[in-house]
């Protein structure tokens, strides 16, 4: 195996398609089949099945990726810093956010990154933590801003603070006027949460545990988009961060109130641990302290400091 051939294999494995990582790799159809067929052939393995939608990998080829994935952004972001060594940082920085930071921080982030760093391709990945904590082992994601317990991760991780968790519910349930309610009356609403997989739904659980209370949890979902969607059509209650539906509250679709027994999540940057970061990782890095300190100040993010 030779890099050529895996970072050939990379992208057509990412795009599904011959034609579309030619056209992203700037080299001649032909000669991407070539070299996939030659690594095929030293592995003695069908790495794809080829039908008439694209390009799908077989058990072979997802365990190649997984291998691979990390080498290959690794060598990229080599050469991306011996470039920069010169001039302004440049190359590909994947970021990492779960949901309810993502709809805080993605846009007004991007557009400061695109005004500051021209160079720097920038990927916004939205997924809950478990993922994100994969691909960052994996060396698929640079960095990332998520929920839970920095000890527990093995990455390198800095606490960022505490989010508060409030009630959500829709418009003219009452939340506005009560402006506080009681967890254990909260607890036994119904409500819409993601499910067990997620560690807002594990903390949920654990408050409802210690007071000996059953959940009444008719629909789960795993978009926040469609949690909060469902909350704003009545069908149960949620518990999120109110950063992430200031826009809804404020639009009057949706409706808050504090939890009398407060419930925080810690929110942590992490990054891998067992390699170096690039030099445009650093830069955006840098950028995201910034931004995370001008959402604070500004009151867009509530975040409780460590």
């Amino acid at each position: 195996m030779d890099f050529r051939q895996l970072r050939t294999f990379s992208c057509v494995a990412e795009l599904g398609s011959l034609s579309k990582a030619s056209d992203t790799l700037r080299v001649a159809q032909p000669a991407l089949s070539r070299q996939i067929k030659l690594l095929e052939h030293e592995l003695r393995v069908e790495l794809f099945t080829r039908n008439g939608r694209g390009m799908v990998l077989t058990d072979a080829g997802q365990l190649l990726l997984a291998r691979t994935s990390g080498i290959v952004r690794q060598i990229d972001q080599i050469r991306d810093d011996i470039q920069s060594a010169k001039g302004p940082p440049s190359g590909q920085v994947v970021l990492g956010l779960v949901p309810t930071v993502s709809c805080v921080l993605s846009a007004r982030f991007a557009r400061r990154c695109v005004e500051t760093f021209p160079g720097i391709s920038l990927r916004i990945v939205e997924s809950y933590s478990g993922h994100l904590v994969e691909w960052l082992h994996r060396g698929e994601m640079d960095l990332a801003i998520l929920y839970g317990r920095s000890a527990d991760l093995h990455l390198n991780v800095q606490s960022l603070g505490r989010d508060n968790i409030v009630a959500v519910g829709p418009r003219g349930c009452g939340l506005a006027r009560k402006k506080s309610v009681d967890v254990g009356w909260l607890l036994r609403q119904r409500l819409v949460l993601p499910s067990h997989s997620h560690g807002l739904r594990a903390l949920i659980e654990h408050a409802a545990a210690q007071r000996k209370i059953k959940l009444n949890v008719q629909l789960e979902a795993d978009s926040f988009r469609v949690l909060t969607s469902l909350v704003e059509e009545g069908l149960g209650f949620a518990l999120l961060p109110p950063s992430s539906v200031h826009g809804e509250v404020a639009d009057g679709r949706l409706e808050t109130a504090v939890v009398s027994k407060p419930m925080t999540r810690e929110l942590i940057f992490a990054s891998p641990i067992d390699r170096p970061a690039s030099t445009a990782s650093l830069a955006i890095t840098a950028l995201l302290r910034e931004e995370v300190a001008a959402c604070r100040k500004e009151g867009v993010w509530d975040i409780k400091l460590a």
